[in-house]
Parts: C-alpha cells; sequence; structure tokens
C-alpha cells in the first residue's frame, strides 16, 4: 500500500492530476499506519504482521 501510495503521488506530481496526489497520500499514511501496528504487534486484519 505504501508502493502504491509513492507511485501515485509521483504520477499525480508529473501529470499535475491532484486527484491522484491526493489518493496517494491517504495509501500512504494508511499503509503507514498498519506498518507501525503490525510493527509492534497489534494483529491487523487478522494477521500479526502487515507486509
Amino acid at each position: 500500500m505504501i508502493v502504491i501510495g509513492v507511485i501515485l503521488l509521483i504520477i499525480g506530481l508529473i501529470t499535475g492530476i491532484s486527484i491522484l496526489w491526493t489518493i496517494g497520500v491517504i495509501l500512504l499514511v494508511i499503509g503507514a499506519v498498519l506498518w507501525v501496528l503490525g510493527a509492534v504487534g497489534h494483529a491487523v486484519g487478522g494477521r500479526r504482521h502487515y507486509w
């Protein structure tokens, strides 16, 4: 999810499409939160680890 967010951020920056930029930021933040939750040991989506 983090990788998809970064890709959308780059595409949105290059093309000037603001909706891609917004979606990229949202995906990046959600991915980072899930990554942190998985790293500290909380189950995310029924899994102990989130990759």
